[in-house]
């Protein structure tokens, strides 16, 4: 099996072709998924077995029974991941050992804090195999990230009757801020267009790429279709024309390799709180070029290099986008949350879910009523969002925690998408390392007993 890496090998050969009468839809009784035809629908070819159970041993809230004894199917880590004992601990040990605030004082707390918060920098560079730490600064997490672009790089950059293209699959914070940028400056917010499966449809691309677009934000994974998206085409395309790209790579990152020195994306950003991590801390990813193009949007201590009274300089990255304290304890536990994944394998975790998704995949096509959205298996990542006919979703989010298995319902921040879907709501399960076949079984005879109860 070819490994899928966020860059370059994850373009598809000829683009994305538009469905047409060589593809059909697989239904399972009433349930409805677009696949193309002659599709195996199988992701993973030769599986490396993988030891689920001992991973989970080091999730504690999976091990906990919950009233009534069972313990929990998690399968929104779409939303949130929950966090291995390490990084609990690692949180704990910062707390209880040496803490002390960053880059402010050279006793022994300050310069262990200061050591550590660099060797979470660096792992995190090294984990995005980028070229320097120093193109590496923690944000509060990917909204805030995506904002520091949107109004340091855009409001520098973009004016009327420039163009910035993003398109219908965007989580509200890779959309709102760019709407809002647009609405301030007199620009252009285009669209790429999505085929009816719901990827990018590359054939009209040149449509909407243009020498007027200024910068191109997409996700590297939709985080309600799953879509993996082909950001080293999207790159090519985007510099080919002088426009900076964004990618949001929230959803990608902790399911699939990124190498930005392969796809030389301008800026990439992400969440620890997705990636088995801490919340309140992400990653602002930037090329020297792009970070010194950027003007801070916030203010304050650490991000200056001289204050005067009329006037201030700022600090080079990455400390130019780090005012203020960071969040300390967090960001050094996202470098110890990297160096669980690392250690697990990145493309083990992959190949896990690949297996869980398929599993998901076959068993969901049955249920009577039940359309998934999105793309065939070997387009996406591991997410399944669906609905089922005559079952809200909020409802049946209901009967599933009866159940303990535990998903998310409603839009998924991404209320554009599902405008262009004819939907209001969706169901979505999001796997994860810890997640296993059992999980699967769970989520699938709970949506069965569901509808029983709620169609009577």
């Amino acid at each position: 099996m070819v490994e899928r890496v966020l860059s370059f090998a994850a373009s598809r050969a000829g683009g994305t072709q538009k469905a047409s009468s060589t593809e059909t839809a697989a239904r399972g009784k009433s349930a409805e998924v677009v696949i193309r035809a002659g599709d195996p629908g199988s992701p993973v070819e030769n599986h490396t077995p993988f030891d689920v159970e001992e991973i989970r041993s080091q999730f504690p809230v999976l091990m906990r029974p919950l009233p009534g004894g069972l313990t929990s199917a998690y399968l929104d880590s779409g939303a949130s991941a929950q966090k291995p004992v390490c990084v609990i601990e690692k949180e704990r040990e910062v707390e209880e050992q040496y803490f002390a605030n960053a880059y402010r004082g050279r006793y022994a707390f300050g310069a262990r804090i200061d050591d550590e918060l660099e060797a979470s920098r660096s792992r995190i560079a090294s984990f995005l195999n980028a070229p320097s730490s120093q193109q590496v600064a923690f944000t509060a997490g990917t909204t805030i990230a995506l904002n520091m672009i949107a109004f340091g790089w855009g409001r520098r950059h973009v004016k009327a009757g420039d163009e910035i293209l993003i398109s219908l699959m965007e989580h509200h914070a890779n959309f709102v801020p760019w709407q809002q940028l647009a609405l301030q400056t007199g620009a252009t917010l285009r669209f790429i267009p999505l085929t009816d499966d719901g990827q990018f449809d590359l054939t009209q691309l040149d449509s909407v790429l243009t020498p007027r677009t200024k910068i191109v934000a997409v996700c590297g994974m939709s985080n309600m279709l799953g879509t993996v998206n082909p950001i080293g085409v999207l790159t090519e395309k985007a510099h080919a024309v002088g426009a900076r790209i964004v990618v949001d790579a929230a959803q990608s990152v902790p399911h699939l390799p990124t190498d930005v020195q392969s796809a030389p994306v301008d800026f990439l950003v992400f969440s620890g709180h997705k990636l088995y991590g801490p919340t309140g801390v992400g990653v602002l990813y930037g090329s020297r070029e792009a970070l010194e193009e950027t003007d801070p949007v916030l203010f304050g201590g650490h991000m200056i290099s001289r204050v005067f009274r009329d006037r201030s300089e700022w600090a080079e990255p990455p400390a130019r986008f780090e005012p203020g304290t960071l969040p300390i304890v967090q960001a050094i536990a996202l470098g110890e949350a990297i160096r669980w994944v690392q250690d697990v394998g990145l493309n083990q975790i992959h190949k896990h879910e690949q297996v869980l998704l398929a599993s998901a995949w076959e068993k969901l096509l049955e249920v009577d009523g039940l359309t998934i959205f999105g793309p065939p298996l070997r387009e996406r990542g591991g997410i399944i969002s669906f609905r089922i006919e005559g079952v809200h979703p909020e409802d049946l989010a209901a009967i599933l925690d009866q159940h303990a298995v535990f998903t998310r319902h409603g839009h998924h921040c991404t209320m554009p998408l599902h405008d262009h879907l004819g939907v209001t709501a969706t169901t979505r399960a999001s796997l994860a390392a810890y997640n296993t076949l059992d999980d699967v079984e769970r989520l699938v005879s709970a949506v069965k007993d569901a509808i029983k109860k709620l169609r009577r």
